[in-house]
């Protein structure tokens, strides 16, 4: 952004030469004004009037309304530069669990829902040009925002989720089948569907391997990222619906083999990430992996200011004039 005048010579008159002035002409006394002493000699001294601070505010006024016509008359106007994409980037689906056991606090103090959440957030921010859309699961699942490079709405919708408002179940396979059901009628040439999971397909009618097999008969780049360390963790989990709390420990087990084995069914990645580091590395390697080429092209925009300081000098101007006529009686 910047700020630019159509006639830089008014600009500098603005600036320079109407400050100049007014110190100058401060400093100066009038020749042609007379010192009367008024009173009596040796009596009380002349006092100004009540209004001399009013006085001396209008005149500031006025000297800043004049300062603003020549703003004005320069031609202000502030310069942008937009990016713009050119080509359309890749549609990214997460499918994201939100079974209970993703309150496990073994993500450094935070939980892994938690720190899932923040990894998307940061991964969207940093791929302007990709649509990314959510799907959740529990015992159900949901699509919770189709494919948008709006990153702002996607982190309002994270921030809304709540663990187990889907079930307390972990159905693998109907989340996948959502996330490709809705990728199938996207129009990206590049997609990709990256599931986020600590668990164990335990409901829904559709098994994750034949829902993978979706995403590769689609040519969709899937990855599976089975999140959590294993034994015992702590975890603080509220109901969505009761707000309970529970806090407490739970035995972490779950087969990382039969993921890893549903990735290769979609022709696809396994990352195990059982800590925080390992977790936000997997999103690193999402990233350098899913590359797309963008086009793009700078675009320049002029928005002129001049009205706005215009209207800003009649207003001081005005109001300076109505104040001597109607308050001061026109007597300064």
């Amino acid at each position: 952004m910047g700020f630019t005048f159509d006639n830089p010579f008014l600009a500098a008159f603005a600036f320079i030469i109407i400050p100049i002035g007014i110190i100058i002409f401060s400093r100066l006394k009038n020749p042609f004004v007379a010192a009367i002493p008024l009173g009596a000699p040796g009596g009380v001294p002349f006092k100004t009037t009540q209004f001399s601070g009013i006085v001396k505010f209008l005149k500031f006024l006025e000297v800043t309304g004049i300062f603003l016509l020549f703003f004005a008359a320069a031609g202000p106007s502030v310069r942008t530069s937009e990016m713009v994409f050119l080509n359309r980037g890749a549609d990214i689906m997460f499918i994201l669990d939100i079974s209970p056991s993703m309150a496990a606090l073994d993500m450094n103090g935070k939980s892994r829902f938690s720190a899932g959440k923040t990894l998307i957030t940061e991964f969207a921010q940093k791929r302007p040009s990709d649509s990314i859309g959510l799907v959740a699961f529990g015992e159900d699942a949901a699509l919770l925002l189709p494919p948008t490079a709006d990153s702002d709405t996607l982190e309002m919708r994270l921030d809304q989720l709540r663990l187990g408002e889907l079930g307390d179940g972990t159905a693998l396979g109907i989340g996948i089948a959502v996330a490709a059901f809705h990728l199938d009628k996207s129009g990206a040439k590049h997609k990709v569907a990256v599931l986020i999971t600590d668990g164990e397909n335990n409901a829904g009618a559709i098994h994750p391997e034949t829902a993978a097999g979706l995403m590769r008969d689609m040519g969709v780049s899937f990855w599976v990222i089975a999140v959590g360390t294993s034994g015992e963790v702590r975890i603080d989990y509220t109901d969505p619906y009761t707000n309970i709390r529970s806090t407490g420990y739970f035995d972490s087990r779950y087969d990382t083999e039969s993921l890893r084995r549903l990735s290769a069914a979609g022709g696809g990645s396994f990352i195990y990430a059982p800590r925080a580091e390992t977790f936000a590395e997997a999103f690193v390697q999402l990233d350098d992996a899913e590359i797309t080429i963008q086009r793009t092209r700078i675009i320049n925009k002029r928005y002129s200011v001049s009205i706005q300081f215009l209207i800003l000098a009649c207003v001081l101007l005005l109001t300076v004039k109505i104040t001597r006529r109607f308050v001061l009686g026109a007597i300064v």
